[in-house]
């Protein structure tokens, strides 16, 4: 049977190849984006098979007015597919406080708005599948990222929350982590370059210009095989809570797990004394 899809930051990059991708095996999909002018090829190929929404995500209202736009439309939801969001660039002494609420309010809020709007009907049919686009970003963190990080963490956070939250109603929940893919002119976006700045401090130039001497550089995922893993996922039937896309940071997460549990072992005589206790009897 055919899947009804919803799903954010549908114009272009990753959002766009996962519409492509369900309509191209006969899905439905409610493709939302701040501007749905980019859409109209795919409702010309595809007629009704495919509602566009213009939608912020920042906007709550419009939030749960798109999502009860779609059920009524097609009937049912049965993948929410949370893409929109943008990384803000910059060192955490250089970010406006306007500029980290930005970034939470897009990255973040407009996450949880789209899984409040759809849970309802996704309970009542004791059937769903939310997926989390997060990065490798939400499970390590590198300089001038602390804003993007912050909101990504926290997504990650929040949604094993939510796997459990809703697990007994027949909902699922996947966090999808994306390394570096070629969504722009076929090359692996810069964040350097195509990011929002913050405004730069000297203090961080040199930091700036180590970056960027590797920022970008990776191999560059391809979007459209990205998307197929997607739909392989979404097909699952027992999809695991998160997975990467890519493998191009699996070496350095793979470190960053070793050095925390190093770190936890080796200051654990510390951790045992805050809590008045012996560390060996924990070993």
């Amino acid at each position: 049977m055919s899947k009804v899809w919803f799903v954010t930051g549908s114009s272009r990059g990753l959002g766009r190849n996962f519409v492509e991708a369900a309509l191209s095996r006969g899905d439905k999909v409610a493709a939302t984006a701040r501007n749905t002018g980019g859409l109209a090829d795919l409702v010309a190929a595809h007629g009704e098979a495919v509602l566009p929404l213009q939608m912020d995500v920042t906007d709550k209202a419009a939030v749960f007015e798109g999502v009860r736009r779609a059920k009524e439309h097609f009937g049912r939801l049965d993948v929410i597919v949370n893409n929109a969001g943008y990384a803000q660039i910059g060192a955490v002494e250089e970010l406006t406080e306007r500029e980290l609420r930005d970034q939470l309010e897009t990255n973040l809020f407009g996450a949880v708005w789209v899984v409040q709007a759809a849970l309802p009907y996704l309970r009542e049919q004791r059937a769903g599948h939310i997926i989390q686009l997060s990065s490798a970003a939400g499970v390590i963190a590198m300089p001038l990222g602390g804003a993007y990080h912050a909101s990504k963490w926290a997504l990650e956070g929040l949604n094993e929350a939510l796997a459990s939250e809703v697990a007994e109603f027949g909902v699922k929940v996947t966090i999808v982590e994306p390394g570096g893919f070629a969504t722009r002119d076929g090359k692996n976006p810069d964040p350097l370059a195509n990011g929002h700045m913050s405004r730069t401090d000297p203090a961080y130039d040199g930091l700036r210009r180590r970056l960027g001497a590797v920022a970008g550089k990776q191999p560059a995922g391809d979007p459209a095989a990205a998307a197929q893993a997607l739909v392989k996922l979404v097909d699952s039937d027992d999809p695991p809570l998160r997975v990467l896309f890519g493998l191009g940071f699996y070496p350095m997460l793979q470190q960053a797990y070793a050095d925390r549990l190093k770190t936890w072992a080796d200051w654990l005589d510390l951790s045992a004394e805050a809590q008045g206790e012996v560390a060996q009897a924990t070993r």
